[in-house]
């Protein structure tokens, strides 16, 4: 299918909203039937009908079908956020006694879902090196139901081998479980890859301007209906009809937004990469990267998302360079990514907090977001901060 076409036509039936170019917002929790027959109906057929928008809604089921077509699904699920997506899905998937292999060092809401909230319920986790099948298949148990995978994460840029760890999943009868929330459907589609279900933090590149915190979930049809009767409607995650309604007005530029953010991110990655005072550029596309054939194999592009490791002297010195980019007012110190502007996040900002441990990161990395403001200023910006090393 036409991704042009996906992005601003694939279920936008115009005629049924007096041709209006952009989706209509239905903003309304609930929907009234003409007859008995018709709410009896609606009832048993809640996944695609128009009962209670806790379930389903218009303006969202444009979203769920976009959503889907690009991650190459059957059909997806729209949550309030990417832990809700995430929390939902795996939540699904198991029950007391079951077992879960998930890489190394997940996102760290994956990880609080998986040590401290699970195993209250009795399901048990193994965390393993998820760059090595082998290690991958060494900790599946007979209880094992679930493989869970970040393909490349979002700090040190970690790859699997997705048709690998698909035909293991397949082999030992494992649901396999991605977060796709690096790449975007643009430079990575793990279900044509064989992995079972594909879940992004919409926040970023998919909503795509910072006004949004929003979850997706994708995969086939079964199993979306699966996860709808079980947590999703138990849980009740939903997207407001608002909030679906940004996030379909973000997918319009979607691919604009993945190139320039890709080919702006690599251009200053390979710049850092010469300076003296860098030691190491983490991007997956840089030659460089340790995985390297595996990324470019399985990534059409990588975004604007890297990380850097300096020649810093001190915790402080890194304090000092954060703060000068602040100043440049080329990039803003926050979380997340995938808008317009560009961010840092150093590890040191996660040392000396009152009341917890500090990061096992160590102090000179720096996360930095490319976003879409020209290159060539930005890396005025950086050359201001590089200058205090």
């Amino acid at each position: 299918m036409n991704l042009s076409y996906i992005l601003n036509h694939l279920g936008e039936d115009r005629e049924k909203y007096f041709n209006a170019i952009s989706p209509p917002v239905i903003q309304s929790s609930n929907f009234a039937f003409d007859s008995i027959d018709d709410f009896r109906k609606a009832v048993s057929t809640e996944f695609d009908s128009h009962l209670y928008t806790r379930g389903n809604n218009p303006t969202v089921q444009i979203l769920r079908k976009k959503l889907a077509a690009l991650e190459c699904t059957e059909d997806a699920l729209v949550c309030g956020s990417g832990a809700a997506a995430i929390s939902s899905t795996i939540i699904s998937q198991v029950k007391q006694g079951d077992h879960i292999v998930c890489v190394n060092a997940p996102y760290s809401w994956t990880k609080m879902l998986l040590t401290n909230f699970l195993p209250r319920f009795g399901v048990t986790t193994t965390f393993v090196d998820a760059t090595s099948i082998a290690e991958i298949e060494q900790a599946i148990q007979t209880n094992t139901k679930v493989l869970y995978l970040e393909s490349p994460n979002s700090l040190t840029f970690e790859c699997q081998d997705l048709a690998a760890c698909s035909q293991l999943a397949k082999k030992h009868h494992l649901t396999s479980i991605i977060d796709n929330s690096y790449a975007s459907p643009i430079f990575q589609q793990p279900a044509t890859l064989g992995i079972d279900i594909v879940i992004h933090s919409g926040t970023k590149y998919l909503n795509g301007h910072s006004d949004v915190v929003v979850g997706t979930i994708c995969g086939s049809r079964a199993k979306m209906e699966q996860i709808f009767s079980d947590t999703y409607m138990t849980l009740g995650p939903i997207i407001s009809p608002n909030d679906a309604a940004l996030v379909l007005k973000g997918l319009r530029t979607l691919e604009l937004r993945m190139q320039r953010s890709d080919e702006s991110g690599l251009l200053i990655a390979k710049k850092l990469e010469q300076h003296p005072k860098v030691k190491q550029v983490l991007h997956p596309l840089l030659p460089s990267f340790s995985q390297y054939e595996l990324a470019k194999e399985q990534m059409s592009g990588a975004g604007g998302l890297f990380s850097v490791y300096f020649d810093g002297n001190s915790l402080e010195q890194m304090e000092v360079f954060t703060q000068k980019l602040i100043d440049s007012k080329r990039f803003l110190l926050a979380v997340s990514w995938g808008g317009h502007e560009s961010l840092i996040i150093p590890t040191a900002a996660f040392y000396n907090i009152p009341g917890r441990d500090n990061s096992p990161i160590p102090w000179n990395l720096v996360r930095f977001y490319i976003g879409l403001e020209d290159a060539e200023w930005l890396w005025e910006g950086m050359e201001m901060g590089l200058k205090i090393f």
